[in-house]
């Protein structure tokens, strides 16, 4: 490896100095060969690997320029950086990697992406910053608002143009360099030119001087593949969760986000702390689990491909293909999250006996060479790449969460009680419920029979269930009419009806007006029916009707009490 020193380089002394106290300070071969063309001012397209030190590559010629003559230059909604990025993570992890030698230079940093609030990156583009690091999403948004100018841009950063060109952003970054000054400085850097990438040299970076290191989609020489052969799903599950089980940093790859998040919490139950990465998760969990694992709290990150190419955390010695990817390129910068920056890793690759066909395809072509083995979890090469496991933690005993709503269609326990609409009861019907089974008074809701509050309390009873929304006020005549009006005249007594005024009240009432349901009440009414459609009954033989009726725990007849 080149071990020319930045200073040598002709890097500023006080860049150097932020250098030496990251603990870097030799030039990894991309950094060489371009940094004397990028501190000149030219226009730079960066060719190589993932892992191969990019990311100071363009960081440091970025705050060497700039830092040299910023000062009172700083300007409101106007910066003089702007490094592109196609992920909220590489984003993330490009200002982690810029802002130390910023700092060491007086200048500002902040990161513009999509998933959070856009509320904190326009009050520092207001307060001024020197560099911003951009989704292109969120950038084109708050350049269309007018809530940041581009005119002022002096150097502009393309990181990972092929996989911008992977997820369609290319449209997008074509306009924002439009936006940028024709004389500004550009630096480009990609794993490989095609796919329109190469367009977009054509157009902006015509001039640039080629830096390649490594030829493009070329395996890491200190990265080691192996290729697992497992016969069932149930075999991969416990070979997964044997790999998963060492004691130092390991990243396992999932084709599709549940797998990812069902993965990492089947992990943690079983003792080895996870967490997962992947397209669903807000932006402050995704924050907070990489935070994590970088960390060292969880040895282990699940993810899908979100994090092939956003995740640059050191020490990884294992990267497990649980699944493997649909294509080579996508193969090889899951891969590139070990062996980085010239540090030896392992790649492991899980394989059912109907995916070797498309694996050897997909190895082929990322000019991989393997030898498959036939493995369990008690194998030797197995027990070999997990080296040391970590102890097991167990699960914490949590307190239970508090049961949940009803959601819409769950079937209701008994005296649990739903809406005429099909939700929960209110707190207001449950006390008006409670009121009528104390035998408090109350007087029936203004527009509704009293026939109607009667016949509902009978149906919210307990192991009894709603009546239909379709039935109107002028359901359940004939004998329930009469046990009504006898209920009715008993509660008089007592003050009336309980007070329980409810969405059931106006529900109901709209729903009479449409008179569908008025024989089924009739029917079921007269019968004195014990079932009806959707789980809904008539009260039973014996009953006084009402709450009063019934006691909330034993469901049976209970004696009312007189006035």
């Amino acid at each position: 490896m080149n071990t020319t020193s930045f200073a040598a380089l002709g890097v500023r002394a006080p860049l150097v100095r932020a250098l030496t106290a990251a603990g870097i300070t030799e030039a990894f071969p991309i950094q060489a060969d371009t940094l004397p063309d990028s501190l000149a001012g030219r226009d730079v397209l960066g060719r190589g690997r993932t892992g191969s030190g990019k990311t100071l590559a363009f960081s440091i010629p970025m705050v060497d320029r700039l830092g040299g003559g910023l000062a009172g230059k700083r300007a409101p909604n106007r910066p003089v950086g702007l490094v592109l990025a196609p992920t909220r993570e590489l984003a993330t992890q490009i200002a982690a990697a810029i802002e130390p030698l910023a700092a060491a230079c007086s200048m500002t940093v902040t990161t513009i992406f999509g998933g959070v609030s856009q509320h904190r990156q326009v009050q520092a583009l207001k307060r001024g910053v020197d560099i911003v690091i951009a989704c292109p999403g969120r950038l084109e948004d708050l350049m269309k608002q007018g809530l940041i100018s581009l005119d002022a841009v002096e150097i502009t950063v393309i990181d990972e143009a092929d996989h911008m060109a992977d997820l369609g952003f290319l449209p997008g970054v074509t306009r924002i360099l439009a936006a940028t000054p024709e004389h500004g400085q550009r630096l480009l850097f990609s794993a490989t030119l095609d796919n329109g990438v190469n367009k977009l040299v054509k157009r902006f970076l015509p001039n640039a001087v080629l830096h390649s290191v490594d030829e493009a989609n070329s395996p890491v020489a200190a990265m080691t593949h192996h290729v697992f052969e497992v016969p069932t799903n149930e075999a991969k599950r416990a070979v997964v969760h044997r790999l998963a089980s060492g004691s130092e940093r390991r990243i396992l790859f999932t084709r599709t986000k549940h797998q990812a998040r069902k993965l990492a919490k089947q992990l943690t139950v079983a003792g080895i702390p996870a967490v997962d990465l992947h397209g669903n998760l807000a932006q402050p969990a995704r924050d907070r689990n990489l935070a994590t694992f970088a960390s060292g709290a969880a040895k282990v990150l699940v993810a899908t491909d979100v994090a092939a190419r956003g995740v640059h955390v050191d020490g990884v010695e294992l990267v497990v293909h649980v699944d493997p990817p649909a294509e080579h390129k996508a193969y090889l910068h899951r891969s590139g999250r070990t062996a980085r920056a010239g540090n030896a890793g392992d790649v492991i690759t899980l394989v059912l006996p109907d995916q070797r066909g498309d694996l050897a395809a997909l190895m082929r072509k990322a000019q991989i060479k393997f030898t498959p083995q036939s493995v369990t979890p008690a194998s030797p090469a197995v027990a070999q790449l997990v080296g040391v496991a970590a102890p097991l933690v167990p699960v914490s005993e949590s307190a239970p969460n508090r049961p949940a709503a009803p959601a819409r269609g769950r079937k209701v326990s008994a005296g649990e009680g739903r809406t005429a609409s099909g939700g929960p009861r209110s707190s207001r019907a449950k006390q008006g419920a409670a009121a009528a089974r104390r035998g408090e008074g109350g007087s029936a809701p203004r527009g509704r029979r009293r026939t109607d509050a009667v016949r509902e309390a009978e149906d919210r009873a307990p192991g009894r269930s709603n009546p239909r929304k379709a039935e109107g006020p002028t359901a359940g005549r004939g004998k329930s009419t009469a046990r009504a009006n006898s209920t009715a005249r008993a509660n008089s007594g007592t003050g009336g009806q309980p007070k329980a005024r409810t969405s059931e009240g106006s529900a109901q009432g709209r729903e009479s007006r449409s008179g569908n349901a008025n024989a089924t009440g009739r029917q079921r009414a007269e019968h004195g029916s014990g079932s009806a459609r959707q789980g809904r009954g008539a009260a039973p033989a014996g009953s006084t009707g009402g709450l009063a009726g019934f006691s909330r725990s034993g469901g049976g007849p209970r004696r009312r009490r007189n006035g």
